[in-house]
Parts: C-alpha cells; structure tokens; sequence
C-alpha cells in the first residue's frame, strides 16, 4: 500500500513538472513573441469591430497573427477604432498591443469645397499637414478611377503625423463608399464608368457654373437640354480645371486652350469629373429640373437668369451688362 502510494506520488510530482516545464515553456514563447518586432505605418487606422476582426484585419495589413494573439489582445484590452498614432513604424508586439488599446492619435480637420480641383486642395493640404504634395498626387494617380471628382467635397478628420499613402487611401475609400451608396439611393446600382464619366462629370460643371444649390437643377437641365440637340455646352467651368482652378475665364483663354477640358472647342461632356462635388450637385445631375432653358447668364445680384432662346438671352446679357 506505502509503495502504491509513493508510486502515485511519484507520477504525481512527474506530472507537476511536466506541467510546470510546459508552463514555463509557453510563457516563455509567449515572451518571446511578445517581443518580436511589428512593423508597420507610423499612424494606422483601425475599424470598428470586433477584437476577432480587428486581428483579421490586421492580418491583411500584412501583420503576422498566431490563433492565440485574440487573447493576448484581448489581455491588454479593446483595440481602439480609428487613427492610432504609433510613434514609430517598428516595435515589440507587446507595444503594438498595448498602443492599439490605449491611445488615438489627435486629429486635424481638412476641409475640400465644392468645386475645388484636387491640384489646388492637395496644394492646401500639404502646407497644414506637413507631407509632400508631389507624393500626394502620384498616389491619387496610382490608385483613383478617376484624374478628379473622386473624392467628394466634405469635411475629414486625418490623424496628426499621417503619410501621404495613408491619406489618399483613406479619402478614396471614404469617398467611394459614399459614392457607392448615393449610386444605390438614386439608381440601385452603382455602375463605376457611367457614375462617374457622366452623373460626377455633369454634377463637376453644375458645382462650377451654378451661383448656389438652388441653381444645380436648372444648370443641370441646361446641361441635359444642349447635350439632347448637339449644341456645344460652352461652359466657362471646365476651363477651370487643375490649376487653372480660379482663373478667371477669358475670350483669349477660350480661343488658345485646346485641352479636352474646352467645352467651347469640344462637343458633349468632359471624358472626367473636373473638381469636387457634394451629394446634393449629384443628385441634380441625375434629376434636373423639367424646363426647356439652354441659357443662362449671371445677373449683378449674383443669381443666373435662365432662359430658352438666344434672343432673351442677349437681352438678359445685356441687361446685366456683362459678357458670356
């Protein structure tokens, strides 16, 4: 029986070595994991969600996950949603945990207005966030649909210390989600070429040649009604286009621009959107005003008077002594 029970004992205490070897050894590939390094951008973005989809997404972001990272994170807390500034693009797994669950990087808030070319808001931009504009832009290129118009005329919360990349992605994906959805809101489908060669192209000139949001179904319908005859559009703004974003439109400035922007030179719209516009300049342009009106001219108080022959309309020229 006394052998039975050192025998016992003896398995028992093997047991609790064996245990407390494999306890030891976990924890210390634990450590070592914990402090492996973690390299990634300075100021990273982290949607909301679940730990379990953070960490997928953070697999996809190229970080290497192990299935008992979720309880590891989960240990040092609830990873935080939005832009958290790292302080550095390399560090210990441990501090990457305990960062993404305990800060959020200060923001600043930039502002793109409608009507303005992603040339002159990259320009802005760039003076306030401290980043390279050329980068800016050959991002934007590398990765937009579209030379302009893609990113939509609003109001965005950036983290202090963002890159170039980060930011360009950022607008674009927050940009094309809106798009996505306003395409459903009025269309049912989204339809990326025909959105925006045609409804962001024509919403891009109503933002530019309408005197206020009251105006963008009329130019609209102006836009429809000359594309619907063949008539030329003859619209001063899309000679702002790019830099040339607040020049001031001249007879010699439509007689020698020969780019694709001219709709003085060059019959129907524009190939692409020429600035930013807001959801209420889209929507007019995919439901213009019933009206019959192919002109209209700024009057002195600002307003455009619409309307449906040329004969009115050199009267209303002259009525508000200016020139078309």
């Amino acid at each position: 029986m006394i052998l039975m029970i050192k025998k016992i004992l003896k398995y028992f205490l093997i047991l609790i070595l064996v245990i407390l070897i494999s306890v030891g050894a976990l924890y210390s590939y634990i450590q070592n994991h914990l402090d492996t390094s973690v390299k990634t951008s300075k100021v990273l973005f982290i949607p909301k969600g679940s730990t379990k989809s953070v960490i997928h997404y953070l697999t996809r972001e190229g970080i290497e996950m192990q299935f008992f990272d979720y309880y590891l994170l989960k240990y040092y807390g609830y990873p935080q949603a939005g832009w958290i500034d790292l302080g550095a693009q390399s560090m210990t797994r441990s501090e990457f945990y305990y960062k993404i669950t305990h800060s959020k990087a200060a923001v600043r808030e930039i502002t793109l207005i409608p009507g303005e070319t992603k040339e002159i808001f990259f320009a802005q931009i760039s003076g306030k966030l401290d980043l390279n504009q050329t980068k800016l832009l050959n991002h934007y290129q590398k990765i937009a649909p579209f030379s302009d118009g893609v990113i939509l005329a609003d109001t965005y919360s950036v983290p202090i210390g963002i890159d170039e990349v980060s930011l360009i992605e950022h607008l674009l994906e927050s940009s094309l989600k809106s798009h996505r959805l306003y395409a459903k809101e009025a269309l049912v489908s989204f339809d990326t070429e025909k959105w925006f060669k045609k409804y962001i192209t024509m919403a891009s000139i109503i933002t530019k040649e309408a005197a206020g949001k009251d105006e963008f179904p009329l130019v609209s319908a102006v836009i429809y009604n000359r594309l619907k005859i063949n008539m030329p559009l003859q619209m001063d703004g899309t000679l702002n286009y790019k830099y040339q974003s607040h020049k001031k439109v001249t007879a010699k400035m439509i007689r020698e621009d020969d780019s694709i922007y001219n709709t003085y030179k060059h019959h129907g719209l524009p190939p692409h959107p020429i600035c930013a516009v807001t959801k209420e300049a889209i929507m007019a342009a995919i439901h213009p005003s019933d009206v019959n009106y192919l002109y209209f001219v700024r009057e002195k108080n600002g307003k455009h008077y619409f309307s449906n022959s040329y004969k009115k309309h050199l009267q209303a020229i002259k009525r508000s002594n200016s020139v078309k």
